[in-house]
């Protein structure tokens, strides 16, 4: 009953010429008939719960049954997220205010919220520091928000951020030196995900370095960075990284520092730095956390309450076009079994 639920509001919802568009670039790619790629994705959607973009990303036209099976699709990442968190709570991960308060004793860092009527506080806040980072009280991909050389600014600058509604303020966290060495224009975070059981055990259930790219000041995979899985085990990254274009990277092309066999530091204490987060709210139990490691050990950046799904299995990444719902079902349960 869930599935049809989903898949009907997903047809109600459904961008259709987008849907069309990605068919038909599909089509271009494989020279496959549009009329049997619109087909094909259609059938995914009804049967492994799979988006349009679903499709593209994990290239599901190359993939046999078998393997699309075994695919963490949005539909099925629904399940996880609704049977683990509480929408109720969803606003404290979604507005960057409520999360910092919330979380204040993971970030080590200084911050204001402008509220409109505390410019003097703000201004002693800005002393001894050379940079700020602002953000909006909400958004994704890294957006709107600005990293500013107080020095450079002309004019009120209370003022200018409290009108564009870049209300959090932040000190800008220093990563480490390795971490600089791999891109220094962003914080390059590392990305793990875990989940609380209701037994109150709490399991990592993947890990992803994301790195910054083209000068850009943020790390995201959606907003022109690139992402690698890391070793859990061991915090070593085995793979290339990949961005949202496809282009693959086995060294960085900006810094020329390899990728592939880079160790992230202090790996092991933002695993047990995400492991203690986990545990504060008890009404959201999976989510990703974005932690950047600095000199003084890591730090938590943010908590995304609806983990994304389509970083964890990009072709470069697969063995043997095998998806990470396998290996995600071991730590959250069964699909069919969190339906019930």
């Amino acid at each position: 009953m869930e599935k049809i639920k989903y898949l009907f509001k997903r047809i109600l919802k459904l961008d259709y010429s987008n849907m069309i568009k990605i068919a038909k670039a599909v089509s271009k790619k494989t020279n496959k008939n549009l009329l049997f790629i619109l087909f094909d994705m259609t059938k995914c959607g009804l049967k492994y719960q799979a988006g349009y973009y679903d499709y593209q990303e994990f290239e599901f036209y190359n993939l046999n049954k078998e393997q699309r099976e075994t695919y963490l699709t949005r539909g099925k990442n629904n399940v996880f997220v609704k049977y683990y968190n509480n929408p109720s709570y969803n606003h404290i991960f979604l507005n960057k205010n409520e999360f910092n308060e919330k979380f204040k004793k993971y970030l080590n860092r200084e911050y204001i919220i402008l509220n409109g009527n505390n410019k003097d506080e703000f201004n002693k806040f800005l002393k001894g520091k050379k940079v700020i980072f602002c953000k909006p009280t909400s958004g994704t991909h890294g957006d709107s928000m600005e990293k500013i050389v107080i020095s450079e600014f002309k004019g009120d600058l209370y003022d200018y951020l409290y009108n564009k509604n870049l209300i959090l303020v932040e000190e800008v966290v220093i990563q480490c030196e390795e971490m600089n060495k791999l891109y220094p224009y962003a914080i390059n975070t590392v990305r793990i995900i875990t989940v609380h059981k209701y037994d109150g055990e709490v399991l990592v259930v993947a890990a992803y370095q994301r790195i910054g790219n083209h000068g850009y000041i943020v790390d995201n995979y959606n907003g022109g960075g690139m992402v690698v899985p890391i070793n859990e085990k061991t915090g070593i990254i085995e793979y290339p990284a990949v961005d949202k274009r496809k282009q693959i990277y086995y060294k960085h092309p900006m810094t020329d520092t390899p990728i592939v066999g880079f160790k992230v530091p202090k790996f092991s204490s933002a695993v047990n730095l995400a492991k203690k987060a986990a545990k504060v709210i008890d009404e959201i139990r999976y989510v990703g956390w974005d932690i950047a490691i600095t000199d003084k050990g890591p730090v938590i950046i943010e908590g995304n309450e609806y983990p994304g799904h389509d970083i964890y299995q990009l072709p470069v990444h697969r063995t043997n076009n095998i998806g990470v719902l396998p290996k995600f079902e071991e730590s959250l349960g069964k699909i069919e079994s969190l339906k019930r």
